[in-house]
């Protein structure tokens, strides 16, 4: 079960988080834990692969969203980067981008476990 510890490990800002939820723990530990399987991240990569950059932006736009909202700083971070990058149509190589959010997903759904 995710805890506040584990966040803070994690990287994320918990005091912010916490207060985007009116300081409601358990709130913001079940919004956090939702996050792990949110369709978006498999949406992006998919997108991606299929070199469909309009669809991988609205994709990374919406996490970016949400992790940003919860304040889940180091999904956040790569996710601001391949929004803009996305919103410019910048036609590269995403791999290591989706790579690092997959990643970051992967630790925070252990946590959540």
């Amino acid at each position: 079960m995710i805890t506040i510890d584990a966040l803070k490990e994690y990287g994320a800002n918990v005091d912010e988080g916490l207060s985007r939820c009116m300081n409601n723990e358990a709130l913001f530990l079940k919004l956090v834990a939702i996050i792990p399987g949110e369709p978006n991240f498999n949406k992006l990569k998919e997108s991606l692969e299929a070199g469909n950059l309009d669809a991988a932006f609205e994709s990374a736009h919406a996490l970016k969203g949400v992790t940003g909202n919860l304040s889940l700083t180091p999904l956040y971070d790569p996710l601001v980067e391949i929004t803009e990058l996305l919103r410019a149509r910048e036609n590269i190589d995403y791999t290591e981008f989706i790579d690092t959010i997959l990643t970051k997903r992967a630790t925070l759904e252990d946590l959540c476990k």
